[in-house]
């Protein structure tokens, strides 16, 4: 007896003491909430290899709920964004292809809400982060809202959402420390990138100058998934969606971007906000690649497989309309914060395909809409609501707002007269495509979803010499800040599947050697009780070498539109010059701000008042896109004085940015590290020097808009 009071004093001992519920995971088994051993944590439940996630999949249905409410109330990812509002009109109709109204009326301007965002960071994070940015768009239609959620990248890292959690898990803050914030570079995210050979591709977008934008409104933008559409005879076909900016895609210098993290961590809403404000309204075209259905199978990869893309040599884009954003939100949190996207938002004449990773997104988007924003009712706060008067059968509920003033609420009826009715298809009413499914209910992944690594090497084959180095220094930089070595060791593998070049350049900065057979990885991709003989990774041809449409270095150089300028100036400077290139800058929709050494005024040579925008102490070269040094002899003398105007010219310089300096600015320039340069060499790429050129604003402009001088980083580097 008392042994037993004993051990029921142990017991509620126990309940007391916290460690109790304290679990490693070590040496154990994997279970669901309930305790129940999983058999398959890799692959969701679908009708075939190819077919349609389940519902019945309670497995990835309870990870993936656990996931969406792990944190409230901010976003889990896609935290800290931007946005804003705007319209969208069609060039032509697209009836050939779909039945969606805002897609076959040109006369039709579709209001839209974008928002922007980095993916891993919290809302306090900086902008300037490695990561994917975020660009979803909600189309007010007349047919109800349509949400297109995408990314600035058209790949993703995972193929299918099973794995969600985990990569989202591994990319945040370590759980011990909760460091690092908003950052890739650290062992548990390479842990699992090692491990996941299907990411390869977008590691090298990720790695890439796309991951740190010049601007939000210099970002592509991507549907991501294959989808379809739909016209009015029942035809489908599968299509991509592209978001092209007019103002070509642009990227800044990582050193530049971790200096702007702490000069102006709101860089790129900043900019967004101001562009707007100043009638610089962003524009992006929409584009479609369509593939017919009975060319599903014709490519050397899965159109089902969000890890891969369709090159546009292979499939051009077809740009059939346009975006502008006019408008910026009222109150951040009300819309910018509050805006609920969800890829199962549709119209008619849009739909699914059976992209695994595309499939669970459906069920993840309102559950975790419902964990955020607190209620089912989420979609009557205004930014949600859709244009059309909503009329259904849901009722009541936390924060509803609409008043139902209706006798039924259910279906069918006869004392509301059987309201609301169902609308047939020839009245707008949605209807899915009719696919034909006869397969096997089976937890597997499709044997054409394991080529990992033919586009990873098709996009890094496809970067200029200047981004093929940059990708390079990025993944030094990630892997060199991973402790454990055995991940290095295994990352250098699966890049030397990549490419032998890159993984040899990045192994001699981590003091490692490239391995002579790559570890393969255990393929996670396998049930436990599967054949790995059947599950072996492939390389495929892609049918082309590389793919232009991938680098930057080939987009749009033939505007200044919005670039912000500064302009050197101290008491003395000529004030003739500042008029002159500032009106010329500003006459092609360049943002020109004077940069003087205290805030108010300067005196021009001649006693006038000029205006200054921002002090030396509170801006930096990072924040601009180029720096015009005008001429006078004290404004030279006064910023021979300056170490910060001269740390500002060589830093822009570093950072391969257009230069302009006055003819009569030589001691100036003399005592900057480009002057050095310059005397080697006489001339510099992108430096534009006035002797007795009148053309110097002309060829100013022309410099400003190709962005960048990459050649630079070849050459003698800048201690800035």
């Amino acid at each position: 007896m008392a042994n037993k009071k004993k051990s029921a004093a142990d017991t509620n001992a126990k309940q007391n003491d916290l460690s109790v519920n304290k679990e490693s995971g070590i040496n154990e088994f994997m279970t669901t909430d309930q305790g129940l051993k999983i058999n398959d944590d890799q692959n969701s439940l679908k009708s075939g290899e190819r077919g349609a996630t389940l519902l019945e999949d309670f497995i990835l249905r309870e990870k993936i709920t656990h996931f969406d409410h792990e944190r409230i109330p901010e976003r889990i990812v896609h935290a800290r964004g931007a946005a804003a509002h705007g319209y969208f009109e069609v060039y032509e109709p697209m009836a050939k292809y779909t039945k969606a109204g805002f897609l076959n009326d040109p006369k039709r301007k579709t209001p839209v809400f974008v928002r922007f965002s980095t993916v891993a960071g919290s809302r306090g994070s900086t902008d300037l982060a490695r990561d994917v940015r975020g660009f979803s768009v909600k189309f007010y239609t007349e047919e109800g809202n349509y949400d297109l959620v995408g990314n600035n990248m058209p790949v993703f890292f995972i193929q299918d959402a099973i794995k969600f959690p985990d990569l989202v898990h591994a990319v945040k803050p370590e759980p011990h420390n909760e460091i690092p914030q908003a950052a890739s570079a650290h062992d548990t995210f390479w842990d699992f990138i090692s491990l996941m050979p299907e990411s390869m591709h977008m590691i090298m977008w990720a790695m890439s100058d796309r991951a740190i934008p010049r601007s939000y409104r210099m970002m592509e933008g991507f549907g991501v998934h294959t989808f379809r559409l739909i016209n009015d005879q029942g035809k489908s076909v599968f299509v991509k969606f592209h978001w092209k900016p007019l103002l070509g895609v642009h990227s800044v210098t990582w050193d530049e971007a971790t200096i702007i993290s702490g000069k102006d961590p709101d860089f790129h809403r900043r900019d967004l906000f101001d562009a707007i404000e100043a009638g610089a309204f962003p524009e992006w075209e929409f584009g479609i690649q369509v593939i017919e259905e009975k060319d599903e199978h014709k490519f050397p990869f899965d159109l089902l497989d969000p890890t891969k893309l369709i090159p546009e040599e292979l499939v051009p884009v077809q740009r059939i309309g346009k975006m502008v954003l006019n408008r910026n939100p009222d109150n951040y949190f009300a819309e910018t914060e509050q805006v609920a996207f969800h890829p199962g938002h549709l119209v008619p004449g849009i739909d699914f395909s059976n992209d695994p990773l595309l499939q669970g997104r459906l069920f993840s988007y309102t559950d975790t809409q419902l964990s955020r924003l607190g209620s089912a009712n989420f979609h009557e706060i205004p930014i949600n609501r859709s244009i059309n008067t909503v009329h259904n059968n849901q009722r009541d509920g936390h924060m509803r707002q609409q008043i139902n003033t209706d006798r039924t609420s259910y279906s069918p009826n006869s004392l509301g007269g059987g309201c609301p009715f169902q609308a047939k298809a020839t009245e707008g009413g949605f209807t899915s495509h009719v696919e034909r499914i006869d397969a096997k209910k089976i937890r597997v992944r499709s044997q054409s979803f394991f080529d990992h690594f033919s586009q990873a090497t098709l996009f890094y084959n496809s970067q200029s010499e200047a981004e093929k180095n940059h990708l390079t220094d990025a993944l030094r930089f990630e892997l060199s800040k991973v402790e454990t070595v055995a991940i290095r060791v295994r990352m250098l593998g699966l890049l030397s599947q990549v490419d032998k070049t890159l993984a040899k350049n990045v192994a001699i900065e981590l003091g490692l050697t490239v391995p002579n057979k790559p570890e393969q990885p255990i393929n996670h991709s396998i049930p436990a009780d599967g054949n790995p003989a059947k599950f072996q990774p492939k390389l495929v041809d892609q049918g082309i070498e590389s793919s232009p449409a991938l680098s930057m270095a080939n987009t749009n150089k033939d505007s200044i539109q919005t670039r912000k300028i500064a302009i050197l100036a101290a008491d003395g400077v000529n004030g003739t010059s500042i008029q002159q290139i500032k009106k010329a800058l500003m006459d092609k929709g360049a943002v020109v701000e004077i940069i003087a050494p205290r805030l108010g005024e300067i005196k021009n040579e001649k006693g006038e008042a000029i205006k200054v925008d921002k002090n030396l102490r509170t801006v930096s070269s990072v924040l601009y896109d180029a720096v015009y040094v005008p001429g006078g002899k004290g404004n030279i003398a006064a910023l021979m004085n300056e170490a910060d105007a001269i740390h500002f010219v060589d830093q822009a310089y570093k950072h391969c940015k257009a230069i302009a300096v006055d003819i009569d600015a030589e001691n100036f320039i003399a005592k900057t590290t480009v002057g050095q340069l310059l005397e080697e060499r006489k001339e510099l790429p992108g430096f534009v020097y006035a002797t007795k050129n009148k053309s110097l604003a002309a060829d100013f402009i022309k410099a400003i808009a190709q962005h960048r001088f990459w050649e630079r980083e070849t050459q003698a580097k800048i201690p800035a």
